[in-house]
């Protein structure tokens, strides 16, 4: 099981939130660059970043802090804003690795079929948010009306290979990820899946390894010192 760290990035900042609520943002690293590379000399070869900028407003105004954990050598994902091919075509030129398609899948599915067609499906991932079992868009504050399994199912048939699964109770909540809506994720589709939210320890990851996921996202875990990444990552298998 694949392990990526997160950097969420707001104003330029290492920032966490709990439950996706904007205000409750508080910053937890100073360089976003000098965070990437402990990761690295920790052993991760991935990282999952989130411009909460874009996210809200379709700014990209992140873009040089981007290049520069880009620069780290790490496999960069990243999301949030992602809403046209000209914003794929941007994230790639900055030498992004996969690119994660959010409230856009929403609202606009022929965008995310486009963009695996023209990328390819290893380029491109499907972040799915959900509360109460159904999809939430636009920075988790509109509920879209969509079971999670039934969206997850219908980006499969349009060529997607890899979902990344947010349960926004528990996200940024130290509670452990949502075990079982990760089953019933990964008994619905036969798309990669990496678990987003809650993990709390390292005992949560190999719970999720062992579950057969294909990767987990250790965001606030590491900030507040309750995850050992490196062991994490030995434990999780070969990068």
């Amino acid at each position: 099981m694949l392990i990526f760290p997160a950097i969420d990035l707001k104003s330029s900042k290492v920032v966490r939130l709990y439950k996706g609520d904007f205000n409750t943002v508080h910053q937890v690293a100073n360089d976003p660059a000098a965070t990437a590379k402990t990761f690295y000399a920790a052993g991760a070869r991935y990282l999952h970043m989130v411009d909460l900028d874009g996210a809200k407003d379709g700014n990209r105004k992140n873009a040089a802090i981007v290049q520069a954990v880009v620069n780290t050598g790490l496999k960069i994902e990243l999301g949030g804003g992602i809403r046209s091919m000209a914003d794929l075509e941007t994230v790639f030129l900055s030498g992004v690795w996969r690119a994660v398609i959010g409230s856009a899948a929403v609202s606009n599915p022929d965008f995310v079929r486009e963009a695996v067609a023209e990328f390819g499906p290893e380029r491109i991932a499907v972040g799915i948010d959900a509360k109460d079992g159904l999809v939430r868009t636009s920075g988790w504050a509109e509920n879209a009306g969509i079971a999670y399994l039934s969206f997850a199912k219908q980006m499969e048939s349009i060529g997607v290979k890899y979902i990344i699964f947010t349960d926004i109770d528990t996200d940024g909540m130290l509670s452990g990820p949502a075990f079982h809506r990760l089953d019933a994720l990964q008994r619905t589709v036969s798309c990669s899946i990496t678990a987003s939210g809650g993990v709390s320890s390292n005992e949560d990851l190999r719970r999720l390894r062992d579950q057969g996921l294909y990767a987990a996202i250790v965001g606030k875990a590491w900030y507040a010192g309750a995850v050992d990444l490196a062991q994490a990552i030995r434990e999780g298998g070969p990068q």
